[in-house]
């Protein structure tokens, strides 16, 4: 095997499968496995070109005459809060956010569980175990990160330690942003709009480290459950022609369900 083989990244395409997110379509992916020394700098073109990460893999949609899936990702320091999104940081003054290496937990998990069995009991990672999340959290060759959210209380402090465990983002740290590969919270704290919120936050730690984006996966028109991320704008969008800016003016700006 030659060098120059050994460093090519190898892509595959899935089988056809049902579509989780719009009804009596079929999706397929292109994939690839992030490893080795330069798995960092990979999944950085990878995210610029549409790629998503799950563990150690690399994927985008690859549906046959299907385009639904677009890449988003918020410009960090352009965003403006909305009355609405100003609402919902109100709503969650009393929430500390610490950024931890990604090291799963049991209490992670039992947040984790929860919001499984409320949200997405049917859905593909129902029947994720504790050694499944643990996977998922671990199995990084990328710089990634952990961000807990806590309620304050008179006993935790400034850093929140010791209070209950609100929400969880799994977090990597790009060349030029943030990207929330996965995030969840727990179901009993649904008003607060934590979904909402922990995006809110991570717009917010971008601008502090210099970063002009953060990355929010695929946006789908016409999708219910992912309609949200097209409201945290001025956003770009990934077209055949490259990143397209949407601003605020284009765009309904009711509250996210989310």
């Amino acid at each position: 095997m030659t060098q120059h083989s050994r460093d090519t990244p190898q892509f595959y395409l899935t089988a056809p499968s049902p579509c989780p997110y719009l009804p009596g379509r079929h999706e397929r992916k292109v994939f690839t496995h992030l490893v080795g020394e330069k798995a960092g700098d990979l999944n950085d073109l990878l995210t610029h070109g549409g790629f998503r990460r799950s563990q150690s893999i690399a994927y985008r949609p690859a549906c046959d005459q299907c385009r639904a899936c677009v890449s988003v990702r918020v410009i960090a320091d352009e965003f403006r809060a909305s009355r609405n999104f100003r609402k919902i940081m109100a709503r969650n003054a009393d929430v500390i956010g610490e950024q931890r290496s990604a090291v799963p937990t049991s209490e992670q998990y039992s947040v984790f569980r929860a919001y499984l069995d409320h949200r997405h009991r049917h859905g593909g990672m129902a029947d994720m175990t504790v050694l499944d999340y643990a996977m998922m959290v671990e199995d990084s060759h990328v710089e990634t990160r952990i961000v807990e959210y806590r309620r304050r209380n008179p006993d935790s402090g400034v850093t929140g330690l010791g209070s209950d465990l609100l929400a969880v983002a799994l977090t990597d740290i790009l060349s030029d942003g943030l990207s929330m590969v996965y995030s969840f919270f727990e179901p009993s704290e649904e008003s607060r709009s934590l979904g909402t919120y922990m995006i809110l936050d991570h717009i917010s730690r971008a601008r502090r480290q210099g970063l002009p984006y953060v990355y929010l996966g695929y946006w789908i028109e016409g999708s219910r459950k992912m309609e949200y991320k097209g409201r945290f704008l001025p956003q770009q969008r990934l077209a055949p022609s490259g990143w397209l800016r949407v601003d605020a003016s284009a765009e309904d700006r009711s509250e996210p369900q989310e």
